[in-house]
């Protein structure tokens, strides 16, 4: 290390208490997320405006092909021979940093992904920067700690501080930032460790009313809640937890289907071209979609047909709503193309898109039939339906949605709807469209104590590698001579590549070790015995400790493929999972 650099570190440990500390790096975290949002929301606009400004209304823009395969080429050879990592799914790689990497996020995730998303989203890629800027304020949160060297704990908070402020800075709605950090992130702090959360998320906001004004994101004029609606609100609630689940198993079967085509080129291809054909026949799956979203909390919906072919066709309630629903079930297929082809992006606005569309559509169809109904509350009030259940997350989903538009006279509703939702949800999806990817691995860290320890525990750290193997065409006597040099009474069998086989404990030959007339006469794979499992070398810890729980083994034996890498036991594990929680507990 550098002389300055290690006379930084002790100034600081000497001058500034680590407590006091903590609030200072939360409030400049606070502050660079907060730029960092600001600067990737406008050069989204800046392209977008510099690419759309002249687009005729009442026809249909030919250059929505153009637009989007741009966007994807540039962006997917940006990250393919600059970046040269993977960095979508940002919030994915949150939580599998915060699991399996000690809160470390690489440095160049500070800029990468604000680049990349800008030019996704500002040339027509129909996904949200939130999931981009999230990855930049956790990466510039992870890299500040590990620059002041702090302990894993501490470091795990800093990623915290950074998602807090990215979303408190993007939709300038402090109180969701934090929601977001606690609910989303499933980080399990005490009240002590919250105040930096806040401190970042009030820091990232008012840094963005001061460069982006201080009007709330969505206006719009709803009516006050009435208790006789309650029932409607319930049954949206329940079709947005059923377009949740549409939306995650959607998004899911469309990548699923992405990764099956072979080839950088042709994904880029097939990914763009599906991308640009969408927009060019539904406008609205344009970028992010936040236009779309405020024309219909101000009950136009005729809005979201300019620029398409359908424009002067769409003139009656009905065909709206076709219209409208052909939106709603196509910008899953536009959001996973976009990400698929190569481009940058996340599912927080493409949920808030499909929830405002799900709502109005709801609130729509019965004014058609005669209902009077506050048809924008409705739209509201979708958009925090579907968040809560793509995310798994209602608390975000209300708070955010109240402060993006400030309809806090409305938060019954936001709050039967979200938790309807949720609830409709889970009965088919226990994990977010975040989350499954890593809880389908065991790598997930969750509010659940015993889950997160078990996540965040390696099995190479539970091996014990001392004990003697032997081979199977060894005799007893051998065995005999291995066991009087030996502290351990498991005795691995292996053969000459060093599969594993079997093993001899002395249980199973107490009664004829004393016994030298059959030292010759018995081999150790005569006396070998199988283990009641095997535990892999990648295997996840919980499954670990399941397979001990189902066999009453006290030591199981690890293998990598077939060949023999050391013995697990239940102390050493035990001894592990003691040392983990205490280090990530607060006292």
């Amino acid at each position: 290390m550098q002389g300055w650099y290690l006379k930084l570190l002790q100034w600081r440990e000497q001058r500034i208490p680590n407590r006091e500390f903590l609030v200072l790096l939360s409030l400049v975290v606070g502050i660079l997320t907060a730029l960092a949002a600001c600067l990737l929301k406008a050069l989204i606009h800046l392209f977008q405006y510099l690419l759309t400004a002249n687009f005729q209304h009442y026809s249909e823009n030919w250059l929505y092909l153009l637009y989007p395969m741009v966007g994807i080429l540039i962006s997917g050879l940006y990250v393919r021979y600059v970046v040269r990592d993977d960095i979508s799914h940002g919030v994915t790689k949150i939580l599998y940093a915060l699991s399996q990497r000690k809160s470390i996020i690489k440095l160049h995730n500070v800029w990468t992904s604000v680049m990349a998303s800008s030019v996704t989203i500002g040339f027509g890629g129909s996904v949200g920067a939130e999931a981009p800027v999230v990855l930049t304020g956790s990466a510039i949160g992870s890299n500040l700690g590990r620059f002041f060297k702090l302990d894993q704990k501490t470091l795990m908070l800093m990623v915290g501080c950074g998602a807090a402020g990215a979303v408190s800075g993007i939709f300038k709605a402090p109180i969701a930032g934090v929601v977001f950090t606690l609910e989303v992130l499933m980080l399990d702090m005490t009240f002590t460790s919250v105040v930096p959360l806040l401190i970042s998320s009030v820091t990232a906001t008012a840094v963005s009313y001061f460069l982006m004004g201080d009007a709330v994101l969505f206006s719009m004029e709803g009516e006050a809640f009435s208790l006789d609606r309650i029932p409607l609100y319930i049954l949206l609630g329940v079709v947005c937890g059923f377009v949740s689940l549409y939306f995650t198993r959607g998004m899911n079967a469309i990548e699923h289907f992405f990764h099956k085509v072979s080839g950088f080129w042709t994904k880029m291809v097939v990914g763009s071209v599906m991308l640009a054909a969408l927009i060019f026949l539904l406008p609205p799956l344009y970028g992010e979609g936040y236009d779309s979203i405020s024309a219909l909390l101000n009950k136009n919906p005729y809005h979201m047909l300019e620029g398409s072919l359908f424009y002067g066709w769409v003139d009656t309630p009905w065909l709206v709503v076709v219209y409208l629903s052909l939106v709603l079930l196509l910008k899953i297929c536009a959001s996973a193309a976009t990400n698929a082809a190569g481009g940058v992006g996340g599912i927080f606005a493409p949920s808030l898109f499909v929830g405002c569309i799900a709502g109005y559509i709801f609130g729509y169809v019965l004014e058609i039939f005669g209902v009077d109904v506050p048809v924008q509350n409705f739209a509201l009030a979708g958009m925090a339906g579907l968040m809560s259940g793509v995310m798994h997350a209602p608390l975000t989903g209300i708070f955010l949605i109240a402060e993006l538009t400030g309809g806090y006279l409305l938060f019954v509703p936001l709050m039967i709807v979200s938790v309807v939702s949720y609830l409709t949800i889970i009965l088919f999806e226990p994990h977010s469209l975040y989350a499954m990817r890593l809880a389908a691995k065991g790598e997930l860290l969750t509010h659940h104590k015993d889950k997160a320890v078990l996540s965040l525990m390696k099995t190479e750290n539970v091996i014990d590698t001392d004990l003697q193997t032997i081979r199977p065409e060894a005799m007893l006597g051998d065995l005999i001579k291995l066991i009087s040099q030996s502290k351990r009474n498991i005795f691995p069998v292996v053969n000459a590549n060093g599969d594993y086989l079997g093993e001899v404990t002395l249980e199973e030959i107490r009664n004829i070790m004393f016994r030298p007339e059959l030292y010759t006469r018995f081999t150790v794979g005569k006396l070998m015995v199988s283990p009641p499992a095997r535990v892999d070398f990648n295997e996840p810890m919980d499954h670990v400790v399941r397979k001990f729980d189902e066999t009453h083994a006290w030591n199981l034996p690890v293998l990598d493929g077939t060949r023999y890498v050391g013995h697990v036991s239940k102390s050493k594990l035990f001894s592990v999972y003691r040392d983990v929680l205490v280090h990530i507990s607060d006292d």
